[in-house]
């Protein structure tokens, strides 16, 4: 599936006119503002839980909304929509998008192989704020940060841990929002019959929603929008009703006096309900991980001017009920559905049940969206990768996790079944992700968009403050639920490092055990062995030298293909490679030795190509690869690798010229003919290459191209690497562990690199290697 094209297209159309702003305003209802615009469903029921009591002053609930009230407008009005969402990595958003912002301004990253040529690539490009000066503290902390692999390291597990808890929040967040709305049946049926309905129903709308899964956002996605606009009118206008009948002084508790009144009264169960107003915000993570798919200027309209009204226009609605009713905290604990009118129960409920599952669709595809990125960037292990659309390149579904996903939600509501516990667990893994934001932003805002170092402690206390406090009002209800993003956390980021850290080691023994190009050019033009007709492709992580595994093979079978590619397929830390600046291609030796050294690069959002394009896309960028280095008569072209140069090359897109798909009846038939029979016969089409008659091409270089050529329509051969690690005699007992039964694990579980899967089995040979690190 090629998506090049179409992403280049998306990109472009984002700088438009206001119809094509205020249309992915409105696609954002579904996609990113589920999650946030269903927390009325709960909020109040999980802070009043905490027996802060509902006096007849009723200074708890003026309190209470003044608290949600603040909370709302300092954290995803405030920090997010004007300051975050500014952090863009080239148009993508989310934890680990801050973490590849900050690996391309310091060169903090820990990716293996890393090279100059990708500070080149036109989204690798530096924040448009200037450069800090050399004796600067930015300047100083980012040296810091360079020179001690520690703080690299620490960087790292603080982006990881963000990442393992987006991933609890997708547990979490469908469990209590889908339980939250099926809980409005309690109005209908006594509590006996309730408790038997509750579960089993939040049950099967789960496993009915994670099975939809499979057919991606574009199919199911229409409905949300829609949905998500319809639940934000309903609530908004009720809570108008509300207010107007039961209360319409209600405004005056958005006065933060309440707030001191509240927290002086109430003294340390206000405190802990600070867990359950958290739950007001739930979801604004959202909005900035869910950049990639749509643009500022939408997010920010989408949420500034409808679900921002909406979602205070609910509190206060629901407060001004209940500061007439203060019988409701003894026989419906404060739900969501007591304060809607009894008229209107059954639609807004069914209307609860879908705005919830449009809102766990968001976070559950966010889910998808950062796993995949984290594998991309050898930080999680493979995984089946699907793409279900072929316009919006972000939408992907990946089976094993949507079906684990599905396993830990299920055990969280039959595990709870009640909204409190949920509450608990789901805001601490809320705040956070939202403490992770800050502390990654400070260093974005110091490195990358060399700010002052004040502003930046500035935003950290001023931010991290609050949501520090919500922090430690979340992590006090540890053993009442609490726990349970704490061990998902746990076990999915110890999983992670021990991937990222065999990763590493792996990519180290490759390095040390290379060999080099000095042995290659002893071997002579004839390499030492048979050269038989085609291509062979050595699949090596390394960008430099000659893969161990290529010794290990020609040792015990002396013969290679006349045409020979050392082939290496990276992830770069940007979100996508322009199809022009996709590979990099050298020589390795002379001319005469038909050896070369072919860097495929991708982003960590860039889809890969089937294995007939992958094949076209590389014989080109070699015959392009050729063609220039002969036009330019450069006579460093037959040096190997000189300085570790190569040549950016592009797709065939990039180059149509070069290279052409046509039916080949007879091969004394020039291209018109050809291509009028093929609009009849239509026979097996070959990869030809269309050389310019040019005095600019020598000779050499014409046969090289003919050479090529030949090696294509003979075939190309999959030579793959199959390496099993073991700990070195002597090392650690916790190293053997690591290695021998952690990585070892993964590695059998996890799924095969993608350009295994795609090449063919006819053509593909496996070389198994032991690595002992």
């Amino acid at each position: 599936m090629d998506l090049e094209r179409g992403i280049l297209q998306n990109s472009a159309k984002r700088k438009e006119s206001w119809k094509t702003v205020l249309t992915l305003a409105y696609q954002s209802l579904g996609v990113v503002y589920g999650e946030i615009s269903t927390s009325p469903l709960y909020v109040y029921r999980n802070t009043f839980a905490e027996d802060i009591g509902h006096s007849e002053t009723n200074e708890e609930i003026y309190g209470v909304l003044s608290l949600v009230f603040w909370t709302l407008t300092l954290v995803p009005l405030v920090k997010y929509v004007f300051i975050v969402l500014k952090a863009d990595d080239n148009g993508e958003g989310g934890t680990f998008a801050l973490y590849s912002l900050l690996c391309r301004h310091a060169k903090v990253g820990l990716l293996p192989n890393c090279q100059l040529a990708d500070e080149e690539l036109s989204e690798y490009k530096k924040s448009s704020y200037g450069v800090a000066p050399e004796r600067s503290l930015a300047s100083r902390l980012k040296s810091l940060l360079e020179r001690h692999k520690v703080l690299q390291r620490i960087l790292l597990v603080l982006a990881l841990l963000g990442t393992c808890m987006v991933i609890g929040v997708g547990v979490l967040k469908p469990a209590i929002s889908v339980f939250s709305a099926v809980s409005g049946l309690e109005l209908s049926m006594s509590k006996e019959h309730h408790r038997y309905v509750e579960v089993p129903g939040a049950c099967i709308i789960l496993i009915g929603l994670f099975a939809l899964q499979r057919y991606g956002t574009h199919r199911i996605g229409f409905l949300f929008a829609p949905i998500v606009c319809i639940w934000l009118f309903c609530i908004s206008a009720i809570g108008i009703y509300n207010i107007f009948h039961w209360n319409p002084h209600v405004y005056q508790a958005l006065s933060p006096y309440y707030v001191f009144q509240f927290l002086r009264k109430t003294r340390r169960g206000g405190w802990m309900a600070l867990g359950g107003i958290l739950l007001c915000i739930t979801g604004s993570e959202a909005m900035f991980a869910g950049l990639g798919h749509f643009s500022q200027l939408s997010i920010k309209i989408a949420f500034a001017s409808f679900v921002y009204p909406s979602l205070i226009l609910a509190y206060m609605g629901q407060a001004a009920y209940f500061s007439r009713h203060h019988d409701v905290e003894q026989e419906y604990h404060f739900g969501f559905y007591v304060s809607v009118p009894e008229k209107l129960r059954w639609p807004v409920l069914v209307i609860a049940i879908l705005a919830a599952v449009g809102g766990s669709q968001s976070i559950i595809t966010g889910t998808f969206s950062i796993i995949r990125q984290c594998s991309a960037l050898s930080c999680f292990p493979r995984v089946k990768v699907v793409h279900t659309s072929s316009k919006i390149h972000g939408q992907v579904y990946i089976p094993e996790i949507n079906w684990l996903l599905m396993l830990l939600c299920l055990a969280v509501t039959i595990g709870f079944r009640d909204t409190k516990l949920m509450g608990n667990a789901s805001g601490l893994a809320v705040v956070s992700v939202m403490l992770v934001t800050t502390c990654l932003m400070s260093l974005v805002i110091v490195i990358c968009w060399h700010q002052s170092v004040f502003l930046a402690i500035g935003f950290v206390l001023f931010f991290g403050t609050s949501e520090a406090l919500f922090f430690s009002a979340s992590v006090i209800k540890f053993f009442e639920g609490a726990w349970v993003p704490v061990a998902l956390a746990f076990v999915f980021l110890s999983a992670m490092c021990v991937w990222h850290y065999g990763t590493l080691k792996k990519y180290e023994f490759d390095v040390q055990n290379k060999v080099s190009i000095s042995w290659l050019l002893s071997l002579g033009p004839s390499l030492g062995f048979t050269r038989v007709r085609g291509i062979g492709l050595v699949h090596t992580e390394l960008v430099s030298g000659i893969p161990a595994i290529f010794s290990h093979f020609v040792t015990n079978l002396p013969a290679f293909h006349q045409v020979l590619v050392f082939l290496c397929i990276k992830h770069v830390p940007v979100p996508h490679v322009r199809p022009e600046e996709r590979f990099l291609v050298s020589r390795v030796g002379p001319r005469d030795f038909r050896v070369y050294r072919c860097i495929v690069r991708y982003g960590y959002h860039d889809v890969h190509k089937d294995d007939d394009e992958f094949e076209k896309d590389l014989v080109g960028s070699i015959a392009k690869f050729i063609q220039a280095g002969s036009a330019g008569c450069n006579s460093s072209q037959d040096e190997p690798e000189k300085d570790g140069k190569m040549t950016v090359v592009g797709t065939c897109s990039s180059h149509p010229i070069l290279v052409s798909e046509h039916a080949e009846v007879d091969n004394d038939v020039d291209l018109a003919e050809t291509s009028e029979s093929h609009k009849v016969i239509q026979p097996k089409k070959r990869v030809r290459f269309v050389v310019p008659e040019s005095p600019k091409i020598d000779t050499g270089a014409m046969e090289e191209l003919k050479e090529l050529m030949e090696a294509r329509e003979v075939g190309v051969a999959y030579i793959i690497g199959q390496s099993h690690m073991r700990a070195k005699p002597g090392s650690s007992m916790l190293k053997k562990l690591v290695i021998n039964l952690g990585y070892e694990f993964l590695r059998k579980n996890s799924r095969v690199p993608s350009y295994v899967l795609s090449a063919p089995r006819a053509s593909s040979l496996e070389v198994g290697m032991m690595y002992q690190v």
